[in-house]
């Protein structure tokens, strides 16, 4: 695989000439087939590569069912995107049906997590035929979390018929204990490898053409203990000497001394030109004849390769062709040590050929590499520049950073737009103080040539350097992540100056930068809670974003334009809004664009609220079915949020809690407003829990209190809150004067602010309110206003979710006449979804009989010690029973408890 912004990569395994058979390894390798994984791990040299090429040889022979998929792996693999792209392309080679549609969303602008894209690769692994070895060569490359985090995900679901091989140096970061105690793991290790007296006297005799003694392939073997790369260097050095015994006692030590020794002695016996040649090509990675002669300017590159390669000088072909070839690590790295000892004024000068030499083959990743090494910093900075957008496309922000982290400060200074693409990097890793450093430096540079331009009629008009349209496209960039930045950190205000900046500067006929502008003062305005022009701002976003083509980023839109819309009580207007993003999402010539599946979430959520538990059930199953990766990354958390609203509905509270668990551990932060914390949904069902102690605690920890200054931002916390303080006024007798303070104030931001469906809830939170304190004429009247807002837009689990209360309310506001087709409809689903007999007692723990004899002593006169005597009991056992009975009731006070059993016919 090549494309302009990966380095050459090649799949296939290293040549197996000369390779001594194993039957004991291979018959290890072969028992572990079932096993998910099989380990190969040892210090270099050790015939790692060529144990498992023998190996998934002769697994093709003897099933031509069996394919083999090689990945070799280098330093630059580290970049997640560049790893997984690199995989699923080796994927290719054994299974071309695989991967079409996983790889452009790998490289695509926003790509789903990875888990997501692994479990779609899985499914489609499954359905192939063919028995498939995948082979991770050289792992110890590797370095990065993410990339091991998600690789233990792929291993422990693979299928029977994938069998993953890792070769190493040292040990992966997987969980390798556990897959040892599953039985899921076979492992080679060093002592595995070596080669025995009979296996080294093979190799010498028979594969290096050497007659040597018993007593010298045993003073050999001993020598190097087995290790195959020490054999095969004291090979070819004993070509030519007399004193074979005497070259064997001459060296000892280390595998490093060895090596030093043994290769010194290989290259003073090539020709000038050869071993020229092998030094110069040191510094390349992969070996190609073109690329070979333009790096030494010698002839004959790919001749001078195949002619190594018959020497068995540790060159290894990477394709069937013999076009790729690399050295083996330990010779390329004592190569690479000899020319900086002997020709080291000219390295800089060979990196520079193989960068030219990879930019004309259009290898750009390689040639910016070796401009680097090159230290050719201001060709590096221009290849970079001329990269950055594939770069952003591929979402290989990981490399394009360690690039730019590697050109000196003032290089990146003095070219502004390098500055501006270095801030955008470290803004999509989270480095804000990074960041403003760099955006500093591009406005630094920026007011530089203002004043050179102020001054240009002393100026010729080649020293002109900045020209209108560039010198608006760099303040309109600047101005660009100024937003973003200032959104990350809440500051709506900043966010809009800078957004309007963007406005100001961007040509008309920028689509994409009104687009981005517009999106960031939507997100600014919703932050606030301005949400009227957070949904016009975003719809300018969307309808731009359509007009040039950017079909799936206009999906996304979609999502925080049906937000926006459910804030402010508007719920058809909503599910219009999803639907329309369905249709944009299936009408693509027959694909499924990314965005799809949240239409479906978006959906569920609308249908759960209008009490159609069913729909809202297929729609989760349909966003499933279509698979996680044709969602957005940072809505992947919602699917778990919307299923657990469905459980929590069903009375399985349990299993929401678990949802909800989940879905704060996939949750992603991004730059729509987090205005319904996960953490206060489960708070909610704590409380229907009765768990107060633990909605205390979250109270405390979020620092929230009934004296807060209040704001869009934290209303959901703040009812929720509310919500905490009603159920504890309930329980332990105590005022709820903090609570109906609070709602009251909640009521007066969310009405000036328009956000009906927060109005709505507090509404009804205010109509229990005044229930609990036996006042049913003053619940009424929040409640008449709840209903009249929420009977256009078909509100029904707002008021069900509240159970048998607002059951008894709503019975009263249908007596009354208000509502009552709505009220109707309302009671309809109390009997859907609740046992219609718990309605009707409003009680879950049914009164005992003794406390039946305390609730008709509160109707009378008597007071506390009168009733105690009455019912010849204590006052503290009196007092108990009272108690209980206000819990039972969920009233807070003796009047409110009469008024609650004559609503109930309990007496």
């Amino acid at each position: 695989m090549s494309t302009p912004i990966l380095a050459t990569k090649l799949y296939v395994p290293p040549s197996r000439r000369n390779v001594i058979p194993r039957p004991r390894l291979i018959e290890r390798l072969n028992e572990g087939l079932h096993r998910h994984l099989a380990l190969i791990a040892a210090p270099a040299g050790f015939g790692k590569s060529t144990l498992v090429s023998a190996w998934v040889a002769s697994c093709a022979q003897l099933d031509p069912k069996v394919r083999a998929a090689w990945l070799s792996l280098d330093e630059s693999d580290n970049d997640p995107t560049r790893f997984w792209v690199y995989l699923v392309a080796a994927l290719e080679t054994v299974a071309p049906s695989i991967g079409h549609e996983i790889l452009p969303l790998l490289q695509s602008s926003q790509p789903p997590p990875i888990e997501s894209l692994l479990t779609a690769l899985l499914n489609e692994i499954t359905r192939i035929s063919e028995h498939v070895i995948f082979i991770l060569d050289d792992y110890h490359l590797i370095d990065a979390k993410p990339i091991d985090d998600a690789l233990t995900f792929l291993v422990e679901h693979l299928p029977p018929h994938l069998h993953l091989v890792i070769t190493t140096r040292q040990d992966p970061n997987l969980p390798l204990a556990r897959l040892r105690a599953r039985g899921q793991l076979t492992e080679l290790r060093a002592n595995d490898l070596r080669f025995s007296p009979s296996e080294a006297a093979d190799f010498l005799n028979q594969g290096m053409g050497l007659s040597l003694s018993a007593d010298d392939i045993t003073a050999l073997e001993e020598r190097t203990e087995g290790w195959i790369a020490g054999l095969q260097l004291a090979a070819l050095s004993l070509q030519g000497h007399q004193d074979v015994s005497g070259f064997i006692q001459a060296f000892a030590g280390d595998h490093r001394y060895i090596v030093d020794y043994l290769v010194e002695e290989v290259l003073d016996r090539q020709p000038e030109s050869v071993r020229s040649f092998m030094l110069q090509t040191a510094i390349l990675d992969r070996l190609n004849g073109s690329l070979c002669e333009a790096v030494t300017g010698q002839q004959e590159g790919i001749a001078r390769l195949e002619a190594l390669e018959r020497g068995n000088y540790f060159v290894v072909p990477l394709d069937d062709r013999r076009n790729w070839y690399r050295y083996h690590h330990l010779f390329a790295q004592v190569l690479y040590a000899h020319l900086m000892a002997e020709q080291h004024d000219l390295v800089a000068t060979l990196h520079q050929r193989a960068s030219e030499w990879y930019e004309q083959h259009h290898y750009r990743a390689d040639a910016i590499r070796h401009a680097l090494a090159a230290e050719d910093f201001e060709r590096a900075a221009t290849l970079i520049a001329l990269a950055v957008p594939d770069m952003r496309r591929s979402r290989q922000e990981v490399t394009l950073l360690d690039w730019l982290k590697a050109l000196p400060n003032e290089l990146i200074r003095a070219q502004p737009m390098l500055s501006v693409h270095y801030a955008g990097a470290l803004l999509l890793n989270g480095d804000l103080e990074g960041v403003e450093a760099r955006l500093r430096d591009a406005e630094r540079w920026l007011d530089t040539m203002i004043t050179i331009r102020a001054s240009s009629d002393d100026l010729s008009a080649e020293e002109i350097v900045l020209d209108e349209q560039e010198f608006r496209y760099l303040s309109s960039s600047i101005a660009m992540h100024r937003a973003a930045v200032a959104l990350t950190q809440v500051d709506v205000a900043g966010t809009m100056t800078y957004a309007q900046r963007v406005l100001d500067l961007a040509p008309e006929d920028d689509h994409l930068g009104h687009a981005a502008a517009a999106g960031l003062m939507g997100l600014a305005y919703w932050t606030s809670g301005n949400l009227e022009a957070g949904h016009q701002s975003y719809s300018d976003c969307m309808a731009r974003l359509l007009r040039i083509g950017h079909i799936s980023d206009a999906i996304g839109c979609a999502i925080a334009l049906a937000d926006i819309r459910i804030g402010q009580g508007r719920m058809r207007e909503a599910m219009n809004t999803y639907e329309r993003g369905l249709q944009l999402a299936t009408q693509q010539g027959g694909s499924v664009l990314r965005g799809a599946s949240d239409m479906h979430v978006g959906l569920s959520e609308l249908y759960r609220e209008r009490d159609d538990l069913n729909a809202a059930t297929q729609h989760l199953l349909r966003s499933k079915e279509l698979g996680e990766f044709t969602g957005l990354p940072q809505n992947l958390y919602r699917w778990r949020v919307a299923m657990a609203r469905i459980r929590e509905a069903q009375g399985d509270l349990d299993g929401a809690l678990d949802l909800l668990h989940e879905a704060e551990r996939l949750y992603k932060s991004d730059f729509f407003p987090n205005v319904r914390p996960i953490a206060a949904l489960r708070v909610r069902i704590w409380i229907a829990q009765g768990r107060l102690g633990e909605t205390f605690n979250w109270a405390r920890e979020q620092g929230l209190s009934v004296d807060d200054d209040l704001s869009y931002l934290h209303e959901f916390e703040h009812i929720t809150l509310a919500r905490m303080l009603l159920a504890q006024a309930k329980l332990a007798d105590r005022p709820i004067l903090d609570a109906m303070g609070l709602l009251e104030r909640l009521l007066h931001a969310a009405e000036e602010g328009q956000r009906t469906r927060s109005v709505i809830e507090i509404l009804v939170l205010q109509a229990l309110a005044y229930q609990m304190q036996g006042n049913n004429p003053a619940a009424l009247v929040p409640l008449e206003h709840a209903l009249l807002l929420a009977a256009p837009e078909g509100y029904v689990r707002l008021f069900v979710d509240e159970g048998a209360p607002m059951a008894i309310l709503l019975e009263k506001a249908g007596k009354r006449g208000i509502a009552p087709n709505y009220v109707q409809q309302l009671l309809s689903s109390f009997g859907k979804t609740e046992n219609r007999t718990l309605v009707k007692q409003a009680l879950s723990d049914p009164l005992s009989e003794r406390e039946i004899d305390v609730l008709r002593l509160l109707e009378t006169d008597l007071n506390g010690p009168e009733m105690a005597r009455e019912l010849m009991v204590s006052l503290n056992t009196l007092r108990t029973h009272t108690k209980n009975i206000y819990s039972k009731l969920g009233v807070s006070s003796r009047q409110a408890a009469i008024h609650r059993a004559d609503e109930l016919h309990l007496l």
